[in-house]
């Protein structure tokens, strides 16, 4: 990476990010934006691999897609690298134009190149969130033909199948779709890994910022992008700094030591709500909390277990308290806002009612389990709370905690019992939670396809019949009758316990105007934040 010089970088991070051997200061820079936040799920900065939150957001501030959506009115989709498309008669093939005049940050024209590239790296490269792609039929030895550049500024993307028109759309403005630098890329190419081993550290984007700095759980650091097609930000440039306490964030606040607080608890929020100085703005995002009980585990594959599960969570007892302010009940895969969701939220705590099915499944003592949690206070807080109402139908759990990191790798080998997480859709097609929580083309452990379901050891042929049914549906009434049906299934046998869904909550300096708060990470901006005097 090329990271700042020693010499600047002492100074600047004196400044700017307050390190404990300086006086912090009352106020941040004018022209730097600084966040605090828990960091440390970020894995890689490689478009092709990227498939977590905080990197989802970073990369969304730092790269562009083909096409993008309004945030405000995620139906309106307009091009963003792309000046248009068309469809064929036959559904199955997109053909794209590029605008003229955009370049990377590195000063390279952009052309059809570049994404044609782009998207055939993350089809080989085959990391995680691949699948997003490889579902219109595209792999590794097919994707050079289907994914095709046809000029200097035209390309096609072939499809297997004629899918519902927007589904492709919205998938190509997911991270995976964002279009990296062909030329810089691959003259870092290593032994044919297409750059992969020095984009995981670096960068090669044509969006409002560059990313200057990534060390992980301290620091990100962003800078404004001179090349930018767009407007300029305001901001020279944006730091999130790695502080997982929201009690410590509030401090900080509070003093002025940072301008956007990221991981405030009910506690925190309530107390700042009354600050003259601070503001706290929220909205509503499509990431839903939920456990995943692994189906290889012998007594969570029982039926009467999964339902006995789904009613021993206090859902509003963790939504008034220990979450307060910051999720809503909502027990369907599809969250609120995308086409189809379901609303209703049949399960509440009842211990009685859980005992019951825990004896018809042979064991009404219980038994003992483990969760995997990531370490952050809300999520402890909420496992912690789980845990306990297990307890009193004889479940024991005893909690595993650990950072995303690791968590994270766990849970995608599938070797936890109980994962306690959060997933946020990848796109804003509901097949994007369709196809992760009711969809499993190959339960074997070495599967092509690793989505939650898999993850959780969940075969569902049927299932995953219904959700390839959807997804080609092009009349939308009956597209959401479709998956209506499918998370009325899915609530009632599924080895998910869905819980929640986020409300995103900042508290924020007031002199800080222009942060959005997006449907999806990758949609929280921040190009446009302005500080006044």
């Amino acid at each position: 990476m090329s990271y700042i010089t020693k010499q600047i970088a002492a100074a600047f991070m004196a400044s700017a990010i307050g390190l404990a051997s300086v006086p912090v200061q009352a106020q941040t820079p004018p022209d730097t934006l600084i966040q605090a936040w828990q960091i440390d799920d970020v894995i890689s900065l490689d478009p092709a691999e990227v498939f977590e939150f905080t990197a989802s957001e970073v990369l969304g501030n730092s790269y562009q897609p083909l096409v993008g959506y309004d945030v405000k009115d995620v139906s309106d989709i307009f091009g963003v690298i792309a000046e248009s498309w068309e469809v064929s008669e036959d559904g199955k093939t997109f053909t794209f134009t590029i605008k003229p005049g955009l370049q990377f940050a590195s000063g390279n024209p952009i052309t059809a190149a570049d994404p044609v590239f782009s998207l055939q790296r993350a089809v080989k490269l085959d990391k995680s969130p691949a699948f997003i792609l490889t579902q219109f039929g595209l792999n590794a030895e097919n994707v050079d033909q289907m994914v095709r550049q046809t000029g200097d500024m035209t390309m096609e993307l072939e499809m297997d199948k004629a899918y519902a028109p927007t589904l492709l759309l919205y998938c190509l403005t997911a991270t995976v779709g964002f279009v990296v630098d062909k030329e810089l890329v691959m003259s870092h190419e290593a032994d044919g890994d297409f750059g992969y081993e020095w984009l995981k550290t670096n960068y090669a984007g044509s969006g409002a910022f560059t990313i200057r700095d990534w060390r992980a759980n301290e620091v990100i650091v962003l800078e404004r992008n001179e090349n930018f097609s767009g407007d300029a930000s305001p901001m020279a440039r944006a730091i999130y700094r790695h502080i997982p306490e929201g009690s410590t964030q509030r401090l900080l606040l509070e003093k002025g030591d940072i301008d956007i607080a990221r991981n405030l608890g009910a506690e925190e929020i309530i107390a700042l709500a009354d600050n003259a100085d601070i503001k706290i703005e929220d909205g509503i995002k499509g990431s839903i909390y939920y456990m995943g009980l692994n189906q290889k585990n012998e007594n969570l594959m029982k039926p009467e277990v999964r339902e006995a599960m789904k009613y021993l969570v206090d859902y509003a007892t963790i939504a008034d308290t220990i979450m307060k302010g910051k999720v809503k009940v909502h027990q369907a895969f599809l969250p609120e806002g995308f086409l189809g969701a379901l609303n209703d939220n049949p399960y509440a705590l009842n211990v009685e009612k859980a005992k019951e099915l825990l004896a018809a499944a042979d064991l009404p003592d219980g038994f003992t389990v483990t969760m995997d949690t990531r370490n952050t206070p809300e999520i402890t807080a909420m496992a912690e709370a789980i845990q306990q109402t297990m307890a009193d139908a004889g479940i024991k759990m005893e909690l595993i905690p650990g950072d995303g990191q690791q968590t994270l790798t766990k849970y995608r080998a599938r070797n936890h019992d109980i994962y306690i997480g959060r997933w946020g859709p990848d796109y804003q097609d509901p097949h994007t939670n369709a196809d992760t929580f009711a969809r499993n083309p190959d339960n074997g452990d070495d599967a092509a396809s690793k989505p939650l379901a898999w993850r959780n050891a969940w075969d569902i042929p049927e299932m995953t019949k219904q959700a390839d049914a959807a997804v080609l549906e092009k009349d939308a009434k009956a597209r959401a009758d479709m998956y209506i049906a499918l998370q009325q299934e899915h609530q009632k046998v599924s080895p998910f316990v869905i819980m929640f869904q986020e409300i995103e909550v900042l508290g924020i300096r007031k002199d800080v105007n222009g942060f959005i708060i997006g449907p999806s990470f990758n949609d929280n901006s921040f190009r446009q934040v302005t500080k006044s005097e």
